[in-house]
């Protein structure tokens, strides 16, 4: 028996294309379950992770010390857990859906605002509340947390915003330009950053009470983070990485000893292994910079 095969039909032919094409109204707003439901987790951590920095400000001006049967410095962990958390879930959204090929314009808007709020708001009232505040041994803190504070917040928007229209399938990049690399040092990256800092100075408040020779190293190096995240600097991206990557022995023991690291010394090697993040990338930067200037003064 011979079977003939059917002609194309063209309305067929225009609806498909129609539905795969990511900038169709009903595919750029699709929602998927599960890459959303990790934003939304995402998102619920940023906002529990204010809420609870407004709860320590609240129990730091509380006669007893205590908000909601727990003190600021508890709080404020709290908060830093929170911030951590929803690096997990914007981890997580990314990943499954590039696995599951679930990726649509509305995600990626849905991801940059929850973004804002976990890893911009955020870290920004941690800024605020605790390590530019007067607190910590100088007045003036008062005056710049602020300042300080907005910056990072502006800084993180901007970076965010950057992100989306350079990774818009309408952008022509260059067939040269790496996706390895992050432009700017990351918004999660920076926001762990804080985190992970103001993890360190709750803990050397239990231990040390002097601050005065750490804190005025603090609104600079705030700043600083904020200018990292809409510079040009590249930053090594993890999104690679997966259950079928391969890697040498040597980066196999040193990612091991990183954990290990991090597991006895904690709140220390947490803020070391971040603070080393960013300045790699400002090194690696600086070198290639140079090479580029020796080659064209050749």
């Amino acid at each position: 028996m011979i079977f003939r095969r059917r002609p194309p039909d063209p309305r067929e032919d225009a609806e498909l294309a129609e539905r795969e094409d990511p900038y169709n109204a009903s595919q750029a707003s699709r929602i998927y379950f599960w890459p959303n439901l990790m934003t939304a987790g995402n998102l619920f951590c940023g906002f529990m992770a204010v809420v609870n920095c407004i709860h320590a400000r609240l129990a730091e001006t509380a006669e007893n010390a205590l908000y909601l049967g727990a003190s600021s410095a508890d709080h404020y962990r709290y908060a830093v857990y929170f911030i951590f958390g929803a690096a997990a879930f914007d981890m997580l959204d990314g990943r499954l859906a590039r696995m599951g090929g679930r990726e649509s314009l509305f995600g990626a808007e849905f991801d940059s605002i929850a973004d804002v709020v976990s890893f911009g708001m955020a870290p920004a009232f941690l800024m605020f509340f605790l390590i530019l505040s007067p607190s910590q041994g100088i007045p003036w803190f008062r005056e710049i947390g602020w300042f300080v504070g907005f910056a990072y917040l502006l800084c993180a928007a901007v970076r965010l915003a950057r992100f989306n229209v350079i990774t818009n399938p309408l952008i022509h990049r260059p067939k040269t330009e790496s996706n390895k690399d992050f432009v700017g040092l990351p918004v999660p990256a920076a926001a762990a950053t804080v985190a992970s800092l103001v993890l360190f100075l709750l803990n050397l408040t239990e231990t040390d009470k002097s601050l005065n020779r750490f804190a005025l190293v603090l609104p600079f190096l705030m700043l600083l983070i904020a200018v990292l995240m809409v510079s040009t600097v590249r930053y090594p991206s993890g999104k690679n990485v997966d259950l079928q990557t391969q890697m040498r022995l040597r980066s196999f023991v040193a990612v091991l000893a990183l954990i290990l690291l991090i597991l006895i010394f904690k709140e220390m090697a947490l803020v070391g292994t971040c603070l080393a993040y960013i300045f790699f990338g400002l090194g690696r930067h600086w070198r290639r910079t140079r090479q580029v200037h020796r080659r064209a003064a050749r």
